[in-house]
């Protein structure tokens, strides 16, 4: 298995709206394009990104064809109309919490 981890904060103002779109259309979005949300954290307290997130899919293949659809590079667009500061790394999936 391979793991996308990815992290961002939320703009500022634009809580409500976010958590509208990542569950009406992002998390959605992901499962119809094969990747497997795995977890989601949100940090409320100290310094580091306000969302961590991971997804899989069964090897490195499919991972890279995700990547690189249009599918996936216009639901980023739209996720990034809410977020700043989005980072993401692609690691071998170890069934254990894992970090950027």
């Amino acid at each position: 298995m391979i793991k996308l981890l990815m992290s961002w904060d939320i703009r500022e103002g634009r809580e409500s709206e976010y958590f509208e779109f990542v569950v009406r259309d992002y998390a959605p979005s992901l499962t119809r394009l094969g990747i497997q949300p795995t977890e989601a954290w949100y940090t409320i307290y100290g310094d580091g990104p306000q969302i961590l997130t991971g997804a899989v899919t069964e090897d490195l293949q499919a991972m890279q064809d995700l990547l690189n659809s249009e599918e996936w590079a216009e639901l980023r667009e739209n996720l990034m109309k809410y977020v700043t500061n989005f980072r993401q790394k692609i690691v071998k999936a170890t069934g254990r919490f894992q970090l950027m």
